[in-house]
């Protein structure tokens, strides 16, 4: 009974999103996109579109969402939106971790990738446009991918931490009290495997089309990049996203290593209690702010 509620729940929301989408003007650019992924098909084998597009989609797209960040830094104005504003990033630092990640990016994930073809031809997952499912149906598969790679962060992570195996992993990726947005995949090789595998079970899960596998990995990278920032930005549009966890909740992890273990949402940490610490800070921060207000006045 339950089953049949929640299915008709789900119905009753896929055709209200259908219906609203009915009234909304056409995209401008879905043509040039069609024209260009027709193109692409007709001009590319599959073997070469899973392999090397995925690449390119992940490389640009990660540099890329690096850049505002990266600006950051340069500009005086943007310095009141960084979180630790004691820890300034450096050049030996930034170029540190641009030559571990092109390793990580090459010797660790451009090999799994290579196993992109192979992965969609076993489950027969589509790649023509007229298979592409609607933008409200990425949304909601990228959502729940998002749910699922968070619930394996946060349990494999909290264990990273554990004292008999952190120095040995994790603390690679600690190295940097102050996170900037390019560390996000500065980390071990074994663990860019233990934790990266959250994101491939949601593939698994929801992908119908190879189109789900770059808009996944976008949306994951957005975030990832994101909380590693180190600047908490006002009007962010992330912030929209209900339960996300932001750029302050996994910038107080990494000053504090202890607690808010979760990738993307609050709640794990809320239901087990590991973000205890991090509402302690909270409310000591509002305190000292209210204090100096106060004392302005």
């Amino acid at each position: 009974m339950a089953m049949n509620d929640s299915v008709n729940i789900l119905n009753s929301a896929y055709l209200a999103v259908e219906y609203i989408d009915s009234f909304l003007p056409d995209n401008p650019l879905q043509e040039p996109f069609k024209n260009a992924w027709n193109y692409m098909l007709d001009n590319y084998t599959k073997f070469q579109i899973a392999t090397w597009g995925s690449l390119i989609v992940h490389e640009v797209s990660y540099f890329l969402l690096c850049v505002p960040g990266f600006v950051f830094q340069f500009i005086p104005y943007m310095q009141k939106y960084k979180i630790q504003q004691d820890k300034p990033e450096t050049w030996e630092k930034q170029w540190k971790c641009f030559k571990t990640l092109l390793f990580n990016h090459f010797f660790i994930q451009l090999p799994l990738i290579c196993g992109t073809y192979y992965f969609t031809e076993y489950f027969n997952i589509p790649y023509e446009w007229e298979e592409m499912p609607r933008w409200y149906v990425l949304v909601a598969q990228c959502f729940g991918c998002a749910v699922i790679e968070d619930a394996w962060h946060y349990f494999l992570h909290r264990l990273l931490h554990h004292k008999r195996i952190y120095k040995y992993i994790h603390k690679v990726h600690h190295e940097f009290v102050s996170p900037f947005g390019m560390q996000a995949e500065y980390a071990h090789p074994l663990e860019t495997l233990i934790l990266g595998t959250g994101f491939f079970i949601g593939i698994v899960v929801f992908c119908n089309h190879v189109v789900l596998l770059w808009a996944w990995v976008i949306c994951r990278l957005m975030e990832t990049i994101d909380v590693h920032s180190g600047y908490d930005v006002p009007l962010n549009p992330l912030h929209l996203v209900p339960f996300y966890a932001g750029a302050r909740f996994h910038d107080f992890h990494h000053m504090n290593f202890i607690g808010n273990y979760a990738s993307t949402f609050t709640w794990w940490d809320r239901i087990f209690g590991t973000d205890s610490q991090f509402i302690a800070y909270q409310e000591k921060e509002k305190k000292k702010q209210f204090i100096t207000k106060k004392k302005a006045n």
